[in-house]
């Protein structure tokens, strides 16, 4: 994950100060307290660095994922952004989680989003939703990650690729042109129109991305923390989180997916197990906290 990448020297100097609430936040919530589920999570579950830390020391690697779900109730499900899977492969995955509720949340592959760019992409989506449904009811939202070459100029393709969604599943898209976050209008326009939330992303280099917008009551973050020396940064990134979700939770904020990233992924089950910590004491979630292996750090 390079993506809001900043040297370590640049990080103490940056305002992580989360911006005020964007304007669509008054028209989604209507000032209704009620009962918000709270989603926490990673993109990946390969990690060798993860063994003797929350996976047991000799676990196997095809294993991976059935550990994971052992300590996480959803991951963003990164593999099958880079090709569509093949039959039977979500299947497979799917046979390995015995645990219900939990929720995988597919980024739509590249080839539609990345190298065609919106166009011309029927076939390949038609490809993509086939393959994902074989998750069944662990099918959370899909993300669709747009990349920052797509700019705002090419926001009719955005239009058009929008109208070709299934409307049975849950979409969020996440926008990465700075032209989008000037002007905002008709991306707000575009998805409350069509029940798609906005994903936010909170990088240190990319505080732009940060738009404070609600499409939908429901709000998908994207977290990529910096580790390491800069650990408790990001500790003080999620307390301020932890704060503006309150307030949009009293509002009638319905659901909070909160996937944690790393530049290093070694620190990555450290931060969320933090995350879900600062859930559980301040907004009243209830998610098992992270069974560690080794002494915590």
């Amino acid at each position: 994950m390079d993506f809001g990448k900043v040297a370590d020297r640049d990080i103490p100097y940056i305002d992580f100060t989360l911006p005020k609430d964007g304007e669509s936040v008054h028209q989604i919530l209507l000032g209704k307290a009620g009962d918000t589920k709270y989603h926490v999570g990673c993109s990946k579950w390969g990690r060798k660095e993860w063994l003797g830390m929350i996976y047991p020391p000799k676990t196997k690697e095809s294993d991976f994922l059935a550990e994971y779900a052992k300590h996480f109730e959803c991951i963003e499900l990164n593999a099958v952004f880079y090709s569509i899977p093949p039959p039977g492969l979500l299947t497979k995955w799917y046979d390995m989680i015995k645990r219900p509720g939990f929720l995988f949340f597919p980024k739509m592959t590249r080839t539609i989003t990345h190298i065609k760019r919106l166009k011309d992409v029927e076939a390949p989506l038609g490809m993509f939703m086939e393959a994902v449904s074989d998750l069944k009811e662990y099918l959370g939202p899909i993300l669709i990650q747009i990349g920052d070459q797509f700019p705002s100029k090419s926001f009719n393709d955005l239009e058009t690729f929008v109208d070709l969604l299934p409307k049975e599943n849950k979409y969020v898209i996440e926008l990465r042109h700075p032209e989008f976050f000037a002007d905002r209008e008709d991306v707000l326009n575009l998805f409350m129109a069509n029940n798609i939330g906005w994903a936010i992303t909170d990088a240190s280099g990319r505080r732009d991305v940060l738009h404070m917008e609600l499409t939908v009551p429901e709000i998908y973050i994207r977290f990529i923390g910096n580790g390491g020396d800069h650990r408790q940064s990001d500790y003080d990134r999620v307390d301020a989180w932890v704060e503006r979700l309150k307030v949009w939770s009293n509002k009638g904020l319905n659901s909070v997916y909160f996937i944690v990233h790393h530049h290093n992924e070694q620190d990555t089950p450290r931060l969320a197990d933090y995350v879900i910590k600062q859930f559980n004491k301040h907004l009243g979630s209830a998610i098992p906290e992270l069974n560690f292996i080794e002494p915590r750090q």
